[in-house]
């Protein structure tokens, strides 16, 4: 298992890409997928959170 502040520092770049992916979306060409693929990204950080 990894050390806590390795699971902290983990999250944190995920979050940040998350965050980037999230402030590069164009409303106007956005899909059902590209939605999908962001609620699966936040299901993945909580669960690595829960860990």
């Amino acid at each position: 298992m990894m050390a806590q502040q390795e699971q902290i520092q983990d999250l944190k770049v995920r979050l940040s890409q998350f965050v980037d992916r999230i402030e590069a979306l164009d409303p106007e060409e956005t899909s059902v997928e590209d939605i999908d693929r962001l609620i699966s990204m936040l299901e993945e950080l909580e669960n690595k959170m829960k860990e």
